[in-house]
């Protein structure tokens, strides 16, 4: 009786692109990365992408690695790089009002599917960061710290986190006083102090414990709190390029 999905070796030699390899030569290939940005903040979208990376090494791709680990003009390099050279790529932005009705976990899951759908090829198998997505219609296997261990995963994470990070500082423009150029949305003393200043803006997740407080006591206290300039309802996008 055949085993499903099949038994592989793992060889380290390869780095970051072992599992490609690895999946390659069983033929699973093409084999997908997907990542996603902004799980942790309280306000701003939540971006997830996918990646479908060529087999063979690209010098131009070889700095890849956790988005958390690079700097900012590292991750803008190797944006262009891989959105140059990747097979295939995808990228879905989920809207903070549709994180709140559904809840985050959730838009996570509903994120990691649609980015791999919106890929130009079918991958054959599909590499998660951290944790399972169920509902793909091909295999899959979830990573831990898959965007330090995985090519493709720390490829869909740079396209995750830039793209959010573009995002986050239009918004800044946009929605003015919340500085979130400078901490993209996420709970940082600066930003704590921005909303008991003025309370939730409509870019922020109110489902969430931080902003939900800050809002009944600017709904409580007359003068706390000041509606900040709504951003506009953007909608939740998909931008699915390869």
């Amino acid at each position: 009786m055949s085993r499903w999905p099949p038994r592989f070796p793992v060889r380290r030699a390869a780095a970051l692109r072992t599992y490609e390899f690895t999946l390659h030569r069983s033929g699973l290939g093409p084999v997908a990365g997907v990542d996603e940005a902004g799980r942790g903040a309280c306000a701003g979208p939540l971006v997830v992408a996918a990646c479908v990376l060529r087999p063979t090494q690209l010098a131009s791709l070889a700095e890849l690695d956790d988005s958390k680990k690079l700097s900012e003009a590292a991750r803008e390099k190797l944006y262009r790089a891989v959105t140059r050279y990747a097979e295939s790529w995808s990228v879905v932005v989920i809207e903070a009002e549709e994180i709140d009705r559904i809840g985050i976990h959730v838009a996570n899951i509903e994120g990691m599917r649609r980015a791999v759908a919106g890929l130009d090829v079918v991958p054959g198998y599909v590499l998660s960061d951290g944790f399972p997505v169920p509902g793909l219609t091909v295999p899959s296997l979830p990573v831990i710290g898959g965007d330090g261990a995985a090519a493709c995963i720390a490829a869909a994470s740079i396209l995750a986190k830039v793209t959010r990070d573009r995002i986050m500082v239009a918004m800044d423009g946009e929605v003015p006083g919340y500085s979130f150029a400078v901490h993209k949305g996420y709970s940082t003393a600066l930003h704590m102090s921005c909303l008991d200043r003025l309370g939730p803006s409509a870019q922020h997740r109110m489902s969430y414990r931080n902003v939900a407080s800050r809002r009944l006591l600017a709904t409580a206290e007359p003068g706390v709190g000041a509606a900040a300039p709504d951003a506009g309802d953007h909608g939740s996008r998909d931008r699915l390029t390869g």
